[in-house]
């Protein structure tokens, strides 16, 4: 017969939450940057993409805002559309900005220096919402307390590697992706955390390269500059 220590333990796994908030709130973060990206590199209207981006992100918040109780499989695609979306954006203003450099006036290193790093903040957050969303099928897939099937894990973080003690069933959270893309958007490679699945290593890459292409061109071209 169980004690009443485990029973409460396990009452308490089944209840808990995982938290979204976090993910949501820096998705909102990206799209109020995108209202501060520099006429030079985009010819489209300021407020069209934090309007989309609002658009879309509404049902998300609106169905779980703070933590993940409601499992609607529609609402994944919908993030992942968004995402793709914003990191479509991204792209988007990556080329404007290699465009502008080559037939603008590129001696405005303040216009280069703030359009690297919004593009660059954008670049992490965007890929660590993209990798919180599909690594084992998604927060609903991982969180425990949902009787869903997990699928095969897309990175192999170091806590399931070892046996510690305080470790034991430990789950990643939105700052463990988040350190994930912000780690492989400045070293571009991966580094304490490895993509296992071709997903992972093809967003993986894609990412290492608009980080690459904007500290390589971009930044470099302003520290000349300024």
């Amino acid at each position: 017969m169980r004690t009443d220590g485990r029973q409460n333990a396990e009452v308490k796994t089944r209840t808990r939450h995982t938290r979204r908030w976090p993910a949501s709130l820096a998705v909102v973060a990206v799209l109020i940057l995108q209202v501060l990206v520099p006429t030079q590199i985009n010819a489209l209207p300021r407020w069209l993409m934090p309007v989309l981006g609002g658009l879309m992100l509404l049902p998300l918040i609106y169905m779980n805002p703070f933590h993940l109780r409601r499992d609607e499989p529609w609402l994944r695609w919908v993030e992942l559309a968004l995402l793709g979306v914003l990191v479509a954006a991204n792209t988007y203003y990556l080329a404007g900005m290699i465009f502008f450099l080559n037939n603008g006036d590129a001696n405005e290193g303040s216009v280069l220096v703030k359009s690297a790093l919004l593009i660059w903040v954008t670049n992490v957050v965007a890929f660590a919402v993209w990798y919180w969303e599909i690594d084992r099928g998604g927060p609903f897939a991982r969180a425990p307390e949902h009787d869903r099937e997990v699928e095969r894990e897309d990175l192999l973080f170091p806590q399931m590697t070892v046996d510690l003690a305080g470790w034991k069933g430990w789950l990643p959270g939105f700052t463990d992706y988040l350190y994930v893309s912000l780690t492989n958007a400045t070293a571009f490679s991966p580094t304490d955390t490895l993509p296992l699945s071709a997903r992972l290593k093809m967003l993986m890459g894609v990412q290492s390269a608009i980080a690459l292409l904007t500290i390589a061109i971009i930044a470099a071209r302003a520290v000349n500059v300024l």
